[in-house]
């Protein structure tokens, strides 16, 4: 069984960067352009460097050709999971914006 992230990307941000909207939303800044499925390429790594899980254990299964997307994740529980999307922190929460 997989577990699924909703996650907003922002392709050709200035650093790659996974944050969380004032709504709980992730929102992953991405250097990568949109252009053959390189940010898509782009957000697995970053989800699997910053929520210490293997890249083979993210799949982009939603949205791989628009911002918004849903990432299936196997490999840990979902309480784990909840501790790691946790462990982002207070300081990684993005004001900037609500809406997804």
């Amino acid at each position: 069984m997989s577990l699924v992230l909703r996650v907003r990307v922002i392709p050709r941000a200035r650093s790659n960067a996974l944050t969380r909207d004032a709504a709980g939303t992730l929102r992953a800044r991405l250097t990568a352009p949109p252009v053959e499925g390189a940010a898509n390429r782009a957000l697995v790594e970053l989800l699997a460097r910053r929520l210490r899980l293997k890249r083979g254990d993210l799949e982009v299964v939603q949205g791989a050709r628009g911002r918004d997307k849903l990432v299936a994740v196997r490999g840990c529980s979902e309480a784990e999971l909840a501790l790691r999307l946790l462990a982002l922190g207070a300081s990684d929460v993005d004001n900037t914006g609500c809406g997804g």
